[in-house]
């Protein structure tokens, strides 16, 4: 039969794991949070990044189609 110490000691280091995994299990939860939060940034900038290429491709054709001769519509008349 064990003795009365050595189930006490055995009791405070079963105490110790519980705390311990608490512990841990409280910062897993913090990083988690902290992954997925900065999944949903990383989803935002791509999305935003998409938006403003398609943008800049516009611009980029409108400038192309301008150098082209462009709309005559927004020609000055040559006496100005």
């Amino acid at each position: 039969m064990p003795d009365h110490e050595s189930l006490a000691g055995l009791a405070a280091r079963l105490e110790a794991l519980e705390s311990r995994t608490a512990h841990q299990e409280h910062w897993l939860d913090q990083l988690d949070e902290a992954v997925a939060s900065q999944e949903r940034r990383l989803q935002e900038l791509l999305r935003l990044s998409a938006l403003m290429q398609g943008r800049l491709r516009e611009q980029q054709q409108a400038l192309s189609d301008q150098a082209e001769g462009g709309d005559p519509s927004q020609e000055l008349p040559p006496h100005y």
